[in-house]
Order: structure tokens, then C-alpha cells, then sequence
């Protein structure tokens, strides 16, 4: 007997005593490899962005667009590798982003950046600032929040004691950042009185002057004397408040003027800006009853470095702040981790583990049921070695444990098991008929199936490989699961060829031997009496006799599978890219109109919080007024650190641990949205209720983008989409980037009055910018303190409530002449500039939604709107184009380009369709390499739109969106259907050279190849039966529990049926 290239590598292996060694070396490997891979949640997504920021001081809006803004989008844009380039050009300053294409080198991209933008800041306009360029990546999310809060002690206590934690935090070696959030630093605050100003003939310039010019000090060189070197240093800086208080800052009559005499000096908290709070939600009943209120918080948030395990790192981190709590943190502050990405990662990564280890035990399982216990435990062993070497190459390839590395070994435990099944099972089959002694009927077993095992292992490789190749930000997000999967599935053929054949050979050939009698009576029951043959032939024959028969059953099965089609169509089975997952957490968004005081952002913030409070999922919420909470992936590309200003407020919403509660996060969100948006409506605010997303985040999960020749007119359009928007069915928190008007009071300066006084323009705008804002005159020198403490020359805050007041307010002259502000300039009212946004060089306002409702999908509402676009207004002979995957570059018309989540949705799939047809490709040539026949394939890929029929179904009866997931199930499925077919076949082959008749040839491979086809078929089943009930990935499942299920049926017929017709002229 020849020996295939399977037959040689078993009968290597099959009674060597290495193969022991292997399998505790390679289970060793898989043990190193899960302690020292590190864990997170989700795997990192590697997109090069950057901020560039530049000031333009006192420029409007268009100038600065067209003097800061476009100069330099022309030149980022011609840098390669760049993707987008978006930007807002607002009073005083210009922001752009730019994001390069996902796989671009980071580090790379920004030196590129760097270098194309200081080559050309001779370009820049005079009084523009140096740009200031800041990456942003994943890892500048924070992977972990402390707040500290109290019932007796202020938000400037707080403060302070939370600079000194932070310092110590940042000292622990997998840090990155640390930040600060809530509460009032330390100032020194001059508050002015005007009336004794103008009486003393000093401004806040001279003051300025006065205390930055006394406020230094400097190493002023050597004194040699003799022989010795005497080192000089001249000068002391402010070190107390008392320092600056007896500071002499001008003369009136030839009289000194103390800064005590004109001003009161405070040391102590600065002017609040913002307001951050803490408290307890109804989940934790007891705390609650006893801290029934807000109270003043700060919050410090930590992310870690590139490549740091956050769950080593939090654990790390608590550590500190616990000892923290012996000499900093005192009795009467709290404590509470309101973020912690390290332990949701350990808990997913755990879940997931467990997981894999309930679908190894049930695989294991069912194959005894079939094969007794040993055929079980051969195949069972199989399994750990396959994923200890799989884990390894995560390792070695610098993959992280996260959910989708973890599902592909979830996603391919029942599949890896199939090339031992078949290998296993054809050795028991042997074993049992005698007909060899042992060792040669194992390797005959072996050749008999190696070399089809070793095709269909590649073909379903083939199969899931090609979508590692997907384009855009979902790509790194999937690519790590087929590539785990192939790797899984290369192992488990190098492991069924080698190790398997070893333990079949220990354990199968060991019962023969012990059992007495039963194993000669079973040899002899030829495959005719046994009970699958006669079932098979049973369904089998009438169709291979009768033509009619055969048509009938292939034409029903086609119309049912283009019947299942109209499922989609009816929008019974929805289209999604992934639905949410049950996430810990949630935010608040609240922006009031402008103008609005932070006193009042901060009451309408506490009634939602105390809403929140009552949901009985909510552990503690924290509230952000004034500034942005720690940013999740959502804030990362929505910039929602970048939240200040009197009017924005957060809350941070914790939930109970999702074990503890039935309800899922994204329904609690859901629940919640009718009657905050209520409460926002009576006070004219925006309140969106945002989650963190599932997959990468967007801007918005639908983004209107409106081009168009004139902005105006664009802000017009983009007023009616927005109207649009609004009435859509599931559709919810519309918004758009146009601000509301704010009232501006222009103070424009009499020059000519004002200069023949002796006052240039620029001392009327210091004193009046001084005044309401504050003027920076230093800092106070203490080497211990954290942060510095800043000197600042203000006006108290009844002086600066109305126009009549700042109006009030004198300069001097260099005579000591004393002149109202109100004679040097002329008031008049208008409303403050808008911002500009753009993108790609061109001028856009977006409209943003998101979904919510019975239909979570971007793509119907987009549907429903484009219907609805002949109802908006448009200026005489313009007309709305609609465009869904690039934008338009011509400016003559009004564009509408969709964005957001569908675009990420359009390229995931149409990525998933380019590789389902290259699967289709590899596929056809392995199988064409094999069987040297041009046919022969197709039969064999006709098993897989049969696959289709359970997928879809199984989705309409599970109620489930069919996702990216789903996809992949089914691109997956193809693989594994294609490797039946082959086996089949390849048994049909063996038949017909041995001269058995076709008919009896297929009845007899169908019966032989039953028993592994449904093993096969049962782990798949088996191992995606845990995945069902993971909220993103239960798409995968459905895919494969449905698809697997109808597709082998049908497969044991139609695939035998098609090979009969194929081959029934040329044999008989």
C-alpha cells in the first residue's frame, strides 16, 4: 500500500515517544502565553489622528478660515497617507484634524505632519500663533477614573488633595497621563476696586508691569576673589500672598500706592469655572439613605501606556491609591472607582475563557455520545494542544486577550475539532473491521482521509482568511479573529496529523483487544444492516430513481431560499454593522443655548442627575458642569474633551455590574431618553444620551453632511434635513454643528480721541479684557507645591455684571490722567460669529442623529429621509444630490453625502462581499488542484447558498439584526460546507475506482460519511451555542447554529443528487 503525505506523517508519529513530550510542551506554551498576554476589552485600533490648533488673535471666523485654515489644509491634504482632513475655524483660533488611513504608521504620520507644516509657517499670516499638533489614539482614553468626594470639605479642598494623588499616580510605570478634573485650584486673586484705580491714577497695565517686573529672580554669574569662586544670584520671586500685597505699584503725589490700598489679595480658590459632583443612584439603596445628595467631587482619570495590560495596571494603580489613603486622603474623603477598563477586560477575558473551556466539554461530549469515550477523549485532547500553540502565535504576533481574539478561538472550537473527528472516527471504523492488524489499519485509515482532510482544512482557511482584509476602521477591529481562526485551524491539522494518530492508536486499538466477542460480531454486521445506511437510502433512492423527483425537491429548495430573501426586504430581518453591547456605563450630553450662566447649566444638570438617581440599574452618577467627563471611544473622534464653556455639562452614569441585572445597558439607555429630553425641553436644552460603541467610534451613528456654493444657504438646507430628521421614525438626539446666535456687545475705540489723550487702542483693550476676563500678572513661587498658583489682576464680580459698569472703568495716561472707558469707545449689539466647518477643503455643516426605536439602523432612516428630500426648499435652479460613499467635489449644487456609522456599514460589507468571492475563487482552484475536473467543484459550492436559507431564518425566528457577524458566520460556513462536500465526494471517488455502481457508490459514501459530517456539524453547533447569547456576536452564532444545520441536511442530499446528475452518462 502507497503511503499519501498524511500516511508518512502519521507513521512518524504514531508510535513515537516524542509525541508525549509535545503535547506537554505545547500545553506549557499555551499556559506562558495566557499570563503573559495582556488583557483589555476590545482590540486596539491603530488610526493615526492629529489635532493642529492655531490662534489668530481677534480674527473673525472667515479670516481665520482664510488665512490659517486653508493654507494649511492644502498642505496636510498633500501629504501621503492622509485620509480626511476636517476643520473649525471659530473666533480667535483654528482647529484641524487630520486622520491618516487605518495602518499607517503612527509615529511616522505625525514626523510627516510636522515636517509639511514647519516647512511652510513662512505662509502663515503675521499675529498667527506656532501650531500646536496633539496625536490622539485609543490609549489616550481613560482606562480608569477615581472620584474623590465629600460631604465637608469644598471643591478647592478636594482639589488639592487630588494634584497630590495624581503626582503619585503618575509616578507608576505604565501610566501615560493623568488628569484633573473638577474642583478649584489655588490663585492668588488681586480684586481691584476701579473707583480707588482711577483715584491712585494706576490701571491694570501699570499694576501688570508693576508685578511682573518685581517678581524675579536670576543666577547673575561669579565673583572671583583671591582664589576662590563666589557664585551671585540677584533677586527673589513672590513667595507669599503677603509679598504681593505690600507691592508698590505706582505713585500719586508723589506718594507710593501699596497694592493693599487699591485691592483686596486673596489666597485661595480661583473663580469657579466649573462644578463636578457625586452621587448615588437607587442600585446602592443603603449609601443613598445615608448620602442622600450631591456632593463636591473631583475626578482623576489615568490611561496607560501603548501595550499595558489594564487590568495588571488598575490593580496596580487601587494599590496605590489604598495607601494613599494612610497619609493623604483623609477619613472625611471618599473614594470610589467610577471607571475601571482593566477589571471589564478581566471579566469579558474570564467570561470568554470559560466559554471556551463549556464548548471544548460539550464538543468533547457529544463526540462520545457518537464514538464512545475514547473516540471522545482522542478528539478532546486535540483541542487544548490546538489552542495552546494558537495562543502562543497571539503572542508571538503581539495580539492582546481581548473579545475578539477570544471569540475566534470560541467561533472555531467546533471546527477544529472536525480534522480529528474524521481522522479519529475513519481509525475506529478500521479498528472495528479487522481487516489489518492495527498499525496498518491505522495508517490505511489515515491515508484513506488525510489528504481530503488536509483540502478541506485549506479550503475552510480559505474561507475565513480572505476577511482579514478588510479596508477602513473596522478592519484592524476584525481582522485578529480570521486570523486566529486560521492559524487555530492550520494547528489543528498539524495536530490531527500527528498527536491524534498517536492517542487513536493508544486508546481506539486498546478496546478491540479488551473487548471479547462483541468487537468479531461487529466486523462482521456489514455497512448494509447498519441503521444510518438504511436511513440514508431510504431518502436517497427515490431520488436518484426518479428525474422527476429529483427536479421537484432542487426547484422547491430554490424558491424557498429566494423566499427567505424577502425577509430583508420587508425589513423583518434588519441590516446592521453590530448592535450594541451591555456596557457598564453611559453618558449625558447637555448643551443649553449660549449665553446660558454655568449657575444655571449646573441646576438643570442636577434635575437630570436626580432622574438618573431613580433608575433602580444606577450605582452612583457623577455630573460635569462646565467641563467634559473622562472621554470614552465615543469622545476620542467627537472631541469631547475638548467640552468647556458655561453652557456644555456631562453626567457619567455607572450601572450594575451586568451580571447583576437582566436589562441590557443599551435598554436602560433607551428607557431613559423620553423623559431627560423632556426635562432638557422646559430649559431649551439638547440632551443626548450617548453609549459607548460597539465597534469604532464616529462621529454619529448618522451624519448629514451638507455641501454646497454658499454657506448660508447650506446652513439653510441643513436647517430642513435637520426638520426631517426630527419627524423620522427611530430616529432620536438630532443635532447639527451650527451654534445658536449669542449676543455680542462690539466696543469699537475712538482713535482719534483716544490717541490725542495720550491711550493707544491696545491700553483700552487690555483694561477691558482685564476687566471681565482677568489679567495673568505672574505666579507665586512655592518649590512644593504641584500645579502653580497663578497671580491674577480681576475686578469684583458686581463690577463687571452690566455694560454701565465696564463702561465706568478708567485708563491712565502717561500724564496720570484718568478717562471712563465709556468716552474712548462707541457700544453697539449684534450676535457673535458662527464657527465654519469643513471638510476636505470644502465648507459643510453636519447634521447629526442617532437611532434608537425597533429599527437601530442607519440605513432605514437614511432611506426614509432621502424619500422625504423633495419637500426641502431650495434657492431658484439649484437642486439636492445625494451622495453615500464618497463626497462631491464639484460646488455648483447642494450635496447631501451620508456619514457616520453607514459608512463604516457599507465598507465592512462590501469588503465582505470582495472577500466572500475571492473565498469562492481559492476554493474552486483547491478543489480543481484536487479533483482535476471543472464541474466537480461547482457541485460541491452549491452546498453553500443552501447555507443561507437557516442563516436568514434563523435571524427572522430570533428576532436578531443581521450584522457584520452574521457575515463572517457565513463566509465561514462556506468553508466548512465545501469540506463536507469533499469528503463526500472524495468517498464517491473511492467507490467508483473500486467498480461498486454510482448509485450504490453515493448510498454507500453518504452512509460512511454520515457519522463524521453530523460530529462535524454538532461541534460547529455545539461551540456556537455559546456565543448565542453575546449581544454583538450573536449574529456569528445564528449564522452558524442555522446555516450549519440546514446546509448539512441539505448536504448529505443535494450535493450526492448534483455529482449522480453530474456523472450519470459517463458511469454507470
Amino acid at each position: 500500500m502507497e503511503h499519501g503525505i498524511s500516511g508518512k506523517i502519521a507513521n512518524a508519529f504514531i508510535k513515537s515517544k516524542l509525541s508525549i513530550l509535545l503535547v506537554f510542551a505545547f500545553l506549557l506554551l499555551g499556559l506562558f502565553s495566557i499570563y503573559f498576554i495582556p488583557r483589555e476589552e476590545d482590540p486596539q485600533i491603530e488610526v493615526p489622528t492629529a489635532d493642529i490648533m492655531i490662534g489668530y488673535p481677534g480674527a473673525t471666523p472667515k479670516e481665520v478660515e482664510s488665512g490659517v485654515v486653508q493654507p494649511i489644509e492644502k498642505i496636510v491634504s498633500n501629504i501621503k497617507g492622509v485620509e480626511h482632513v476636517y476643520s473649525t475655524s471659530m473666533n480667535g483660533m483654528g482647529m484641524l484634524t487630520v486622520q491618516f488611513y487605518v495602518g499607517e504608521d503612527s509615529e511616522r504620520s505625525l514626523v510627516k505632519l510636522y515636517n509639511e507644516i514647519m516647512k511652510n509657517m513662512d505662509h502663515m499670516p503675521q499675529g498667527a500663533t506656532m501650531p500646536l499638533i496633539k496625536s490622539r489614539s485609543i490609549d489616550d482614553v481613560p482606562a480608569l477614573a477615581f472620584t474623590l468626594w465629600s460631604n465637608k470639605m469644598s471643591g478647592y479642598e478636594l482639589r488639592q488633595v487630588s494634584e497630590v494623588v495624581a503626582n503619585e499616580i503618575k509616578m507608576i510605570p505604565d501610566v501615560a497621563q493623568v488628569k484633573v478634573i473638577g474642583g478649584q485650584s489655588r490663585q492668588v486673586k488681586v480684586i481691584l476696586d476701579k473707583d480707588k484705580m482711577a483715584e491712585s491714577k494706576v490701571d491694570f497695565g501699570t499694576i501688570s508691569q508693576a508685578l511682573q517686573a518685581n517678581n524675579v529672580q536670576m543666577e547673575s554669574g561669579n565673583i572671583v576673589n583671591g582664589d576662590k569662586v563666589y557664585a551671585v544670584q540677584t533677586g527673589n520671586f513672590f513667595a507669599n500672598k503677603d509679598e504681593v500685597k505690600n507691592m508698590i505699584v505706582g505713585t500719586n503725589d508723589n506718594q507710593p500706592v501699596y497694592l493693599y490700598q487699591i485691592a483686596n489679595i486673596e489666597d485661595g480658590p480661583e473663580t469657579p469655572k466649573q462644578y463636578v459632583s457625586f452621587s448615588y443612584g437607587a442600585a446602592e439603596a443603603k449609601e443613598k439613605a445615608n448620602m442622600p445628595d450631591d456632593y463636591s467631587a473631583t475626578t482623576i482619570s489615568v490611561a496607560k501606556k501603548k501595550g499595558a495590560d489594564a487590568m495588571k495596571l488598575a490593580e496596580t494603580v487601587i494599590n496605590k491609591v489604598n495607601q494613599l489613603k494612610e497619609n493623604v486622603i483623609t477619613n472625611d474623603i471618599h473614594v470610589d472607582v467610577t471607571r475601571n477598563y482593566g477589571e471589564t477586560a478581566s471579566h469579558k477575558v474570564s467570561e470568554l475563557l470559560m466559554h471556551l473551556v463549556i464548548a471544548i466539554i460539550a464538543v468533547t461530549l457529544f463526540v462520545m455520545l457518537a464514538m464512545g469515550w475514547r473516540g471522545g477523549l482522542v478528539v478532546f485532547l486535540s483541542v487544548p494542544i490546538t489552542f495552546a500553540l494558537t495562543l502562543f502565535a497571539y503572542y508571538f504576533l503581539g495580539y492582546t486577550l481581548n473579545r475578539i481574539t477570544l471569540f475566534a478561538l470560541v467561533f472555531v472550537t467546533g471546527i477544529v475539532v472536525d480534522d480529528s473527528i474524521v481522522i479519529a472516527e475513519n481509525m475506529h471504523r478500521h479498528f472495528k473491521m479487522k481487516n489489518l492488524p492495527p498499525l496498518q489499519a491505522a495508517i490505511f485509515a489515515i491515508n484513506e482521509v488525510g489528504n481530503p482532510t488536509i483540502l478541506a482544512t485549506l479550503t475552510v482557511i480559505a474561507a475565513v482568511l480572505p476577511m482579514a482584509f478588510v479596508s477602513g476602521m473596522m478592519g484592524p477591529y476584525m481582522s485578529p479573529m480570521p486570523i486566529g481562526a486560521a492559524i487555530a485551524m492550520t494547528f489543528s491539522l498539524l495536530i490531527a496529523l500527528t498527536l491524534t494518530p498517536y492517542f487513536g492508536y493508544k486508546f481506539l486499538r486498546f478496546k478491540e483487544s479488551k473487548s471479547n466477542g462483541s468487537a468479531e460480531k461487529e466486523s462482521s454486521t456489514g455497512l448494509h444492516d447498519t441503521y444510518i445506511y438504511k436511513i440514508y437510502a431510504k431518502i436517497t433512492t427515490p431520488f436518484l430513481e426518479s428525474r422527476k423527483r429529483r427536479w421537484t425537491f432542487m426547484l422547491s429548495l430554490t424558491a424557498i431560499l429566494l423566499a427567505t430573501f424577502v425577509l430583508f426586504f420587508t425589513k423583518s430581518v434588519p441590516v446592521k454593522m453590530l448592535p450594541f453591547d451591555n456596557k457598564n456605563e453611559f453618558q449625558v450630553i447637555i448643551d443649553m443655548p449660549e449665553g446660558t450662566t454655568l449657575e444655571r447649566t449646573a441646576a438643570v444638570a442636577k434635575e437630570l442627575g436626580i432622574y438618573v438617581s431613580k433608575n433602580a440599574n444606577v450605582t452612583n452618577y457623577q455630573t460635569y458642569v462646565g467641563t467634559s467627563a473622562p472621554i470614552s471611544f465615543n469622545g476620542l473622534i467627537r472631541h469631547y474633551d475638548f467640552r468647556s464653556g458655561d453652557n456644555v455639562a456631562d453626567i457619567q452614569v455607572n450601572l450594575t455590574d451586568k451580571g447583576q441585572r437582566s436589562e441590557q445597558s443599551h435598554d436602560i439607555a433607551k428607557s431613559m431618553r423620553a423623559s431627560l429630553q423632556a426635562i432638557g425641553k422646559r430649559y431649551n436644552a439638547n440632551v443626548k444620551v450617548v453609549e459607548v460603541p460597539p465597534g469604532p467610534p464616529v462621529m454619529s451613528t448618522i451624519v448629514a453632511e451638507i455641501y454646497g456654493p454658499d454657506y448660508a444657504k447650506q446652513i439653510n438646507v441643513a436647517r430642513q434635513v435637520e426638520g426631517l430628521l426630527s419627524k423620522t421614525d427611530n430616529v432620536v438626539d438630532v443635532d447639527w454643528t451650527v451654534e445658536a446666535n449669542q449676543t455680542e456687545y462690539k466696543f469699537t475705540v475712538d482713535k482719534d480721541k483716544a490717541m490725542k489723550l495720550g491711550i493707544p487702542e491696545a491700553q483700552v483693550l487690555q483694561n477691558v479684557r482685564a476687566a471681565l476676563s482677568g489679567l495673568p500678572a505672574g505666579i507665586l513661587h512655592r518649590p512644593s507645591t504641584v500645579n502653580q498658583i497663578d497671580i491674577v489682576l480681576q475686578l469684583p464680580e458686581k463690577d463687571k455684571s452690566s455694560i454701565a459698569n465696564v463702561l465706568s472703568m478708567k485708563v491712565v495716561n502717561k500724564q496720570g490722567m484718568a478717562i471712563p472707558i465709556g468716552d474712548l469707545v462707541k457700544v453697539t449689539e449684534g450676535y457673535k460669529a458662527t464657527s465654519i466647518s469643513r471638510k476636505d477643503q470644502e465648507r459643510v455643516v453636519y447634521v447629526t442623529a442617532d437611532v434608537a426605536g425597533k429599527l437601530e439602523s442607519p440605513i432605514y432612516a437614511m432611506s426614509d429621509v432621502s424619500k422625504q428630500l423633495s419637500k426641502v426648499k431650495l434657492p431658484e435652479g439649484y437642486k439636492l444630490k445625494e451622495a453615500y460613499t464618497k463626497q462631491q467635489y464639484k460646488e455648483d449644487n447642494f450635496t447631501l453625502k451620508w456619514d457616520g456609522e453607514w459608512q463604516i456599514t457599507y465598507e465592512v460589507f462590501r469588503d465582505l462581499g470582495v472577500a466572500f468571492l475571492f473565498v469562492l475563487i481559492i476554493i474552486y482552484v483547491l478543489i480543481v488542484a484536487w479533483f482535476q475536473n471543472f464541474i466537480t467543484p461547482l457541485v460541491q459550492l452549491s452546498a453553500i447558498p443552501l447555507s443561507l436559507i437557516g442563516i436568514i431564518l434563523g435571524h427572522w425566528i430570533m428576532g436578531a439584526y443581521f450584522s457584520a457577524p452574521s457575515m463572517i458566520g457565513f463566509i465561514a460556513l462556506a468553508g466548512i460546507m465545501v469540506r463536507n462536500s469533499i469528503l463526500i465526494i472524495d468517498f464517491i471517488d473511492l467507490r467508483l475506482k473500486e467498480g461498486i455502481p454510482l448509485k450504490q457508490a453515493i448510498v454507500e459514501s453518504g452512509a460512511v460519511r454520515t457519522t463524521p459530517i453530523l460530529l462535524t456539524a454538532g461541534g460547529v453547533v455545539i461551540g456556537a451555542i455559546v456565543i448565542l447569547f453575546d449581544p454583538i456576536f450573536q449574529g456569528l452564532a445564528i449564522s452558524l447554529i442555522g446555516g450549519t444545520i440546514t446546509s448539512t441536511v441539505l448536504t448529505l442530499i443535494v450535493v450526492p443528487l448534483l455529482y449522480f446528475k453530474m456523472l450519470k452518462n459517463k458511469v454507470k
